[in-house]
């Protein structure tokens, strides 16, 4: 019989499929696409795989349901023309296409809640300080290895990775990418780490 908590699991799982499918039906550049959505690929695969050796909480699959779908839209789109915050742009005046702010900031809130469950379930590392400094970090060292992704994206096709890295003439991209992740982070642990433990308790249970 498939529990009330798995058919959450497949749901988010099926939403991942529909957004998959979507995101490929002719995209903007197939393979700025590809790009893109390679690391939700990635963690869909690795979470399929682990589902019944290590089931993770309902909370972790949902932020990386959501997580992979601004990957899935920014692929589809490119992350500088996302319509909505095109308008944004055009109706506010704003200096660019703010949508690549939102996929670092996600970049930095979701894996420093994947890390914590992490730390928190295999480790023997207790919450405090050196648990929230430890993820940071962490969040921090994925942030850098993506930036550094895109660097070797760029050097090896050129100019046709403009759509690829976002960066809309802004200098200052890769640190506004890294501080966005920061900010990202510290805002999971802040604010949603009880919702967290508390859908931790039916692991010690």
């Amino acid at each position: 019989m498939i529990t009330a908590v798995r058919k959450e699991h497949l749901f988010l799982l099926g939403v991942f499929a529909a957004g998959l499918l979507w995101s490929v039906i002719h995209p903007k550049e197939l393979f700025t696409w590809f790009l893109e959505v390679i690391p939700a690929l990635i963690a869909v695969v690795v979470v399929v795989i682990t589902y019944r050796r290590f089931t993770l909480t309902t909370l972790i699959y949902s932020l990386l349901c959501v997580h992979s779908l601004i990957l899935m839209i920014g692929g589809h789109y490119t992350y500088a023309e996302m319509p909505l915050f095109s308008w944004l742009r055009d109706h506010f005046g704003l200096a660019r296409n703010y949508y690549d702010r939102v996929g670092h900031f996600a970049q930095g809130f979701v894996p420093a809640m994947v890390f914590r469950e992490l730390l928190l379930r295999k480790t023997q590392l207790q919450r405090g300080k050196l648990l929230f400094s430890i993820i940071v970090a962490f969040s921090l060292s994925i942030s850098a290895l993506y930036e550094f992704f895109e660097w070797w994206v760029a050097l090896a096709i050129g100019q046709n990775a403009e759509a690829f890295l976002a960066t809309q003439g802004d200098v200052w991209d890769t640190q506004w990418d890294m501080f966005l992740a920061l900010c990202g982070a510290v805002t999971a642990l802040i604010l949603i780490s009880k919702l967290h433990d508390r859908q931790l308790k039916r692991f010690s249970l």
